[in-house]
C-alpha cells in the first residue's frame, strides 16, 4: 500500500477550541505576539514543540499504575537502566527532570571560563547552559546546512575538516568534550550519518578528548541513517541506535522528545569519577539518584517509551507525516530546509517575507500571521532566538509535530493554512523587541508590530 497510516488507533480524545480570526488577533495582541505566552486552549493546532507534547500507549499509561515511588532505589529506576542499558550499552545512567537539567549539570563539571565546546548546532538550551558556566559554544556545521533547498542526505553533519582545524587553533586542553546534535535541531531536524560520527570520533581520539551526544531526537536519527546510508537498509533501529551511542563518550537526552513521555531527561557518562561528580550534583539539586526529580511513575513511562520509539512502524509513520507536509509546502512554492526533517519542518521566513529585514524577525511576523490565520502556534528559530550576541545563521519557523497527537487532516489543515498565508504574504509586519531577559529571550520577549499593514 502507497498510504502510511497512523500505527495506532484512538482510546481517548481531547477536544479543540476553535476560534475566530478577530478572537486570534486579540489573544496575540494580548500576548505581545509571542505565542509562548498564549494559553494552550487558544491554539487549535500546536507546532510549537515536539518536546514533551506527544501522546502516550496504552502500555505507558499501564506502567504509570505500576510506578515504585520509594525515595531510594526504586524498583521503576531499575526498570529504567535496564531498558537503557540494552539499547545504548551505557552503564552509568542518571534521571533527570528534562534535558536541560542534565545539560547544566554536565556543563557545570566541565564548562567554565576559558573553555570551548564545539559542536555541529547547539540548540538554544545547550548554548545557554554552556555559557552560563562561563564556557563558549561554537557551532561547526557542514557548509550544505545553510542552504536551505539544497537536498544533502545528512545536512546535519560536522565539518569534520573544520573541528579537525579548530581544535589545533583553540588547543585541546581548551576544549572538555566534543558535542554532536542527532539529528541537528538548529539546522532544521536534519540527521547526521555513522560515518560522520565515526570521524568526529576519529578527531576526538587523536586529540584525548571525549564526544558527547545531545540525543534527544537518536531514534528519528537512526531511521534516517537506515534509509539514507549505504550499507543499513537491512540493519534494525535499534541496532543502529546502539551503534551510534557506542561511539559516545556520554549523552544528554531529553526523554520528552523520543522518550515519548512528557516530562524526563538523562545524563549517560562513562567515565566513572564524572559520573560520580554528577551523581553529587544531582542530589544536591535535582533529588536522589534513582529518581532524579521525577516521580517513579515518570520513571516507568519513559521505560516504556524507549522501548516503543525504536519500533520501525512508528518511525515509519512519524517521518512520512514530516515529509508529507513538506511536499505539500514546497509544491506551493514556499521555501523550506530541504529535505524535511525528523520532527518538524522549517519554514524559509526570509524568503516567505523578504520585505521585512532581519533586525524586523521575519520569523516571528511568519509565527504571529500563522496563529491570526489559522490559530496555529509555531516557533520562530532565527534572530529572535539567537540573541542581542549572536547572529542567526537562518531565518526559520519551526513547525514541530509532536508524536502521535495529530492525524493528517490536521496536517493538510496545516498546510492549507501556510499557503494561505503565503498568499497574503505582503501583508506580514515587521516587529520590534519591547521587553525581553537577556538569556533565552524567545521564550518570554514582549514584541510590538510596526508599520501599517
Amino acid at each position: 500500500m502507497r498510504t502510511i497510516i497512523e500505527p495506532f488507533r484512538i482510546k481517548s480524545v481531547e477536544p479543540i477550541r476553535m476560534t475566530t480570526p478577530q478572537q486570534r488577533d486579540q489573544i496575540l495582541r494580548e500576548a505581545r505576539f509571542n505565542p509562548f505566552l498564549i494559553h494552550a486552549h487558544n491554539v487549535i493546532i500546536d507546532l510549537l514543540t515536539d518536546s514533551g507534547a506527544s501522546a502516550m500507549s496504552a502500555d505507558q499509561w499501564a506502567g504509570i499504575m505500576r510506578g515504585d515511588e520509594s525515595y531510594a532505589g526504586s524498583e521503576s529506576f531499575w526498570r529504567l537502566q535496564e531498558v537503557l542499558k540494552d539499547l545504548t550499552g551505557f552503564d552509568n545512567v542518571l534521571p533527570t527532570h528534562q534535558g536541560r537539567a542534565s545539560e547544566r549539570i554536565l556543563f557545570e563539571l566541565i564548562g567554565g571560563p576559558g573553555k570551548v565546546i564545539p559542536s555541529n548546532a547547539h540548540f538554544d538550551t545547550t548554548r545557554a547552559n554552556i555559557e552560563h558556566s562561563g564556557a563558549q559554544a561554537v557551532n561547526l556545521p557542514i557548509p550544505e546546512a545553510a542552504t536551505p533547498r539544497l537536498r544533502h542526505p545528512f545536512k546535519g553533519n560536522m565539518d569534520v575538516a573544520a573541528l579537525e582545524a579548530f581544535i589545533e587553533r583553540v588547543r585541546p586542553e581548551n576544549i572538555p568534550v566534543v558535542m554532536l546534535t542527532v539529528t541537528n535541531n538548529t539546522c532544521g531536524g536534519q540527521p547526521v550519518s555513522l560515518e560522520n560520527i565515526r570521524q568526529v570520533k576519529a578527531v576526538c581520539r587523536r586529540y584525548n578528548l571525549p564526544l558527547f551526544l545531545d540525543a534527544c531526537r537518536f531514534a528519528e536519527n537512526a531511521w534516517f541513517i537506515r534509509t539514507r546510508e549505504p550499507g543499513y537498509s537491512q540493519t534494525p533501529v535499534k541496532a543502529i541506535a546502539r551503534e551510534m551511542f557506542s561511539l559516545a563518550d556520554g549523552a544528554t537526552i531529553s526523554a520528552k522528545k523520543d522518550g515519548l513521555v512528557n516530562i524526563g531527561g538523562l545524563l549517560l557518562i562513562r567515565d566513572p569519577h564524572l559520573f560520580k561528580r554528577a551523581c553529587d550534583l544531582l542530589i544536591l539539586t535535582e533529588g536522589y539518584v534513582t529518581y532524579g526529580g521525577l516521580a517513579g511513575r515518570d520513571l516507568e513511562a519513559m521505560a516504556q517509551g524507549f522501548r516503543e520509539v525504536v519500533e520501525e512502524d512508528y518511525l515509519g509513520y512519524r517521518i512520512r507525516s514530516v515529509e508529507y507536509l513538506g511536499q505539500k509546502l514546497v509544491e506551493a512554492g514556499i521555501g523550506i530546509i530541504e529535505p524535511p526533517g525528523g520532527h518538524a519542518i522549517y519554514i524559509d521566513a526570509s524568503t516567505f517575507a523578504p520585505h521585512i529585514p532581519p533586525e524586523q524577525f521575519p520569523g516571528q511576523a511568519v509565527v504571529c500571521g500563522l496563529y491570526r490565520i489559522a490559530g496555529i502556534r509555531s516557533c520562530e528559530i532565527g534572530s529572535v532566538m539567537a540573541g542581542p550576541r549572536a547572529k542567526a545563521s537562518m531565518e526559520l519557523v519551526r513547525l514541530a509535530l509532536p508524536r502521535r497527537v495529530y492525524t493528517q487532516s490536521h496536517f493538510d489543515y496545516v498546510a492549507e493554512a501556510c499557503v494561505e498565508l503565503w498568499q497574503r504574504r505582503s501583508e506580514l509586519r515587521g516587529l520590534r523587541i519591547v521587553d525581553a531577559p537577556e538569556v533565552l529571550r524567545h521564550f518570554t520577549a514582549a514584541f510590538e508590530e510596526l508599520g501599517a499593514p
